[in-house]
């Protein structure tokens, strides 16, 4: 739930800005001189910019979200009791030791939206946050189909 008010504060916080942002474009270009129009232009652009990667990263996460607790009410969730760092992170190297469980089931199953789902929560807790977010993408993808 805090992850949720964090991203809500953050995101309003990010709106509030680039209605800022827009009109102090909309004043720079009013201002007629060339350069000013420029940075009005970018003052444009830039926050358009940063509205389509906000949007996608929320649509990114909700349907992740929606997997989620999709696979946990099916029972599929990883039952592994990783040992935690004092952080509260899970600890990287036992995390290492059973990916190669996940892989192998998703090679095994590579149209199943769940297994892809699984390597990318064990890509995750192995530290791989890129290949993580191209699993969750692709077993998002694999559930529209299902």
């Amino acid at each position: 739930m805090r992850t949720k008010i964090a991203v809500g504060v953050t995101a309003g916080l990010l709106v509030i800005y680039l209605v800022f942002a827009l009109r102090y474009g909309l004043l720079l270009i009013s201002v007629g001189e060339p350069v000013a129009i420029g940075l009005g232009i970018a003052l444009f652009v830039l926050p358009l910019l940063a509205i389509w990667a906000l949007v996608v990263e929320l649509r990114f996460a909700i349907r992740a979200e929606r997997l989620g607790v999709r696979l946990e009410a099916e029972g599929g969730l990883p039952t592994e009791e990783l040992p935690l760092r004092p952080s509260g992170r899970i600890d990287r190297a036992a995390a290492v030791e059973v990916f190669p469980t996940y892989q192998a089931a998703t090679e095994g199953a590579p149209e199943d939206w769940r297994t892809w789902f699984r390597l990318g929560l064990a890509y995750d807790a192995a530290g791989d946050r890129r290949r993580a977010r191209w699993a969750t993408r692709q077993a998002i993808r694999l559930s529209r189909g299902s």
